[in-house]
């Protein structure tokens, strides 16, 4: 099989890469760089942000991969 005949079955299928895969990136992003968040205050409920901050990305990233798993496997 020919690299071109590869990308056109991709293209046909749909399964290239669209923008509105793009927010799934926002958790990569929001973790990526600790210097921005790796600080002691705010604290919540005596956690220091380092560790919260990280504990709300885990529960922003759960709901954001179930959200586009309902989106492209529900409707089948």
């Amino acid at each position: 099989m020919r690299d071109g005949e590869a990308n056109d079955n991709a293209v046909r299928n749909g399964s290239r890469l669209h923008i509105r895969h793009a927010p799934l990136l926002l958790p990569y992003a929001a973790l990526c760089f600790p210097g921005m968040y790796a600080r002691a205050t705010p604290a919540l409920f005596g956690f220091p942000f380092f560790c919260w901050y990280q504990f709300v990305w885990v529960g922003l990233t759960s709901a954001l991969l179930w959200f586009y798993y309902r989106l492209v496997f529900g409707c089948r």
